[in-house]
């Protein structure tokens, strides 16, 4: 048994101090890994239920033989190991603005992400998400270039966002710009930690083809009970 609480990494960026940490929860018997941004809880490995529906979800709504797929945060992985364990999967490009979030998984801290940073259909991009949304793109080598599906995972939601900048990305025009970097009948679907929000929704079907809320409930072992995400799927014209 390892020690009982433990951090692992911890740095000073731009949008405040983010830490990684690992404790031994005595009560379920297991490590839990969270992360933190200044005193606020971002990602927990105890809940990981939505992060893997956002990849499934996204992905199931595609019928391409071959994909090439973004993930927009990297956070503990589980959205990106999700997409790499669909064999449609021919690329992966994992857009992470924090060079230590990257490092944590080419170090190997995050046991359940093991081959993530290995495998060679993924490629981890040091860059703002939304700056890229609103430039050439998501390949540094190929500006412009589109792809099949755009998994997001940054903000808590469309209007609980991590800095206020990122608020521009959730109406129609921010949304318009997102499209135009996917293939024709591509794929956005966006992680929330709040309940489906109508005006969402309807700015989603401003822009796309389709869209829909799914609600994805998972067990909540700190509180004995229930609770829930929402992942929005929308699609892009054919």
């Amino acid at each position: 048994m390892g020690a009982r609480f433990e951090e692992l990494a911890w740095r000073q960026t731009p949008i405040g101090l983010i830490s990684l940490r690992r404790r031994r929860d005595p009560a379920l018997h297991t490590e839990v890994y969270e992360v933190k941004l200044d005193d606020e809880f971002l990602m927990s490995s105890l809940f990981p239920v939505a992060e893997i529906e956002l990849a499934r979800l996204g992905l199931a709504a595609l019928a391409d033989a071959e994909l090439d797929v973004v993930v927009g945060g990297l956070g503990l992985g589980y959205t990106a190991r999700t997409a790499l364990a669909d064999d449609r999967v021919r690329s992966l490009h994992v857009v992470e603005a924090i060079e230590d979030v990257i490092d944590w998984h080419r170090r190997g801290l995050l046991p359940f992400a093991a081959g993530l940073a290995d495998d060679p259909r993924t490629r981890l991009v040091e860059a703002d998400f939304f700056a890229a949304v609103d430039g050439d793109g998501f390949d540094p080598d190929r500006p412009g270039r589109r792809f099949h599906a755009v998994l997001l995972d940054i903000d808590h939601s469309p209007r609980h966002v991590l800095h206020p900048r990122n608020a521009a990305f959730y109406t129609p025009a921010g949304l318009r710009r997102l499209a135009g970097h996917l293939h024709p009948g591509g794929v956005f679907a966006l992680w929330s930690d709040d309940p489906p929000e109508p005006a969402f929704e309807q700015t989603l079907a401003e822009v796309f083809a389709t869209a829909r809320a799914h609600v994805v409930p998972f067990a909540n072992p700190l509180t004995g009970g229930e609770s829930a995400n929402t992942v929005y799927v929308a699609r892009h014209a054919a």
